[in-house]
């Protein structure tokens, strides 16, 4: 199993979610997060006056799938994500080593 992280663009979301969707993955964890990369943060007017913040919003999408779906989930995450200028985000992929559904105690793939 693997677990997909993507951070990206706020307005973006329902476009990942309807991509997410038509690959059959049926649940999703999203986020509100802030954080900087390439963009190096923001400046933003408050009363009259120019503040410069080193943070900017962003949403985080987790997704745990099996292994041989989750170069579809990465392709379709990147292609719905993508805007084509800076700051569209990042995609991780990390090992799960397990899952167990609380309510039924099913572990594994069949805990998805």
């Amino acid at each position: 199993m693997k677990l997909i992280m993507a951070i990206i663009k706020p307005f973006k979301l329902d476009e990942v979610r309807e991509a997410l969707s038509s690959l059959g993955i049926a649940g999703m964890t999203v986020s509100e997060v802030k954080g900087f990369g390439r963009q190096k943060g923001q400046t933003e007017i408050y009363r009259g006056a120019e503040y410069s913040t080193n943070m900017v919003p962003k949403i985080k999408v987790e997704v745990v799938c099996d292994d041989a779906l989750a170069p579809r989930v990465v392709e379709g995450i990147q292609q719905a994500a993508n805007s084509g200028a800076i700051g569209d985000g990042k995609i991780f992929v990390l090992d799960v080593g397990q899952a167990v559904r609380i309510r039924t105690g099913e572990t594994g793939e069949t805990a998805l």
